[in-house]
């Protein structure tokens, strides 16, 4: 199977991120989100991400305007009639997500897979609003998605082997490997990854320690490259506050509950990077 037309849902940060990485490597992007406006912030943001990135390698700079002619910036569903592949990075909520899923179904050809770059719902649950579940898979990239070679694939209960290897060809197209495990809320990374988040968030509203020492004991005593309330900010609060809601949804475990303080933050509009203030101050491009 040729996989050369790419449908990316959502323009948001792993949107733009995955779309870019697509457009570096060649595929030809259907990017899709709900207003011009949001298409228009997105195409400045991967602008300035291949800018950044000429700082390190002078022919990404020079690629700039041959990577941006490869995506096709739309609020049209019907431009997927030909895709051969669709990545889904819409919010982490699943009455926004479903009716998109029904959505695609009704116009991608029928070789089309679709892979949910989710955080934490069951694939299972959104391969049944499709009349396709054997061709729907989970796909959690990791941001920023062009630096990250890894990629955690879910196997939802219905997902073929077929579509598992047409995966794992997608991602090698775009440079990038997998590691296979199996459907559960959060999956590996974020059942682990958002339970910490979640309690360094805790450690602050307490007033046991600062942010910046929260990081600072986890990047010095550890080893990590980044503290927990740094990755926050890097995901998006608002982001692991979905996440967060989803697990403790799933499990109806108390150990899931968020934290009071993740909510105000995301309440006041601090959701990290992308709106400049969350945990740590940051500047925009907005």
């Amino acid at each position: 199977m040729d996989l050369q037309i790419i449908g990316v849902i959502g323009a948001g940060v792993m949107g733009v991120g995955v779309a870019q990485n697509l457009a570096q490597t060649g595929h030809r992007v259907i990017l899709i989100d709900i207003s011009d406006s949001i298409l228009e912030r997105a195409k400045q943001e991967i602008r300035n991400n291949i800018r950044f990135q000429g700082f390190f390698n002078k022919k990404n700079a020079e690629n700039l305007d041959n990577t941006l002619q490869k995506i096709t910036f739309t609020t049209d569903y019907q431009l997927f009639k030909d895709a051969d592949f669709v990545v889904e990075n819409v919010i982490e909520k699943w009455e926004i997500k479903k009716p998109i899923y029904s959505q695609m179904d009704a116009i991608c050809p029928p070789r089309c897979v679709f892979a949910a770059n989710t955080s934490a719902i069951s694939i299972t649950r959104i391969g049944s609003a499709t009349q396709r579940p054997a061709q729907v898979i989970g796909m959690h990239f990791m941001n920023p998605v062009p630096m990250k070679k890894t990629v955690e694939v879910i196997r939802g209960y219905h997902t073929s082997e077929e579509t598992i290897e047409i995966a794992k060809k997608f991602l090698a197209q775009m440079g990038k490997d997998c590691i296979l495990v199996n459907d559960a809320p959060g999956f590996v990374s974020n059942r682990v990854l958002m339970l910490m988040v979640n309690e360094a968030i805790f450690l602050v509203q307490d007033q046991v320690a600062t942010a910046q020492d929260v990081d600072l004991i986890f990047k010095n005593c550890f080893g990590h490259k980044m503290g927990p309330l740094e990755t926050a900010d890097l995901i998006g609060l608002d982001t692991i506050l979905y996440s967060i809601e989803v697990l403790y949804e799933s499990f109806n475990d108390s150990k899931y509950r968020p934290c009071p303080l993740l909510k105000k933050m995301v309440d006041a509009g601090l959701h990290g990077r992308k709106s400049g203030q969350g945990f740590y101050t940051y500047q925009t491009t907005r």
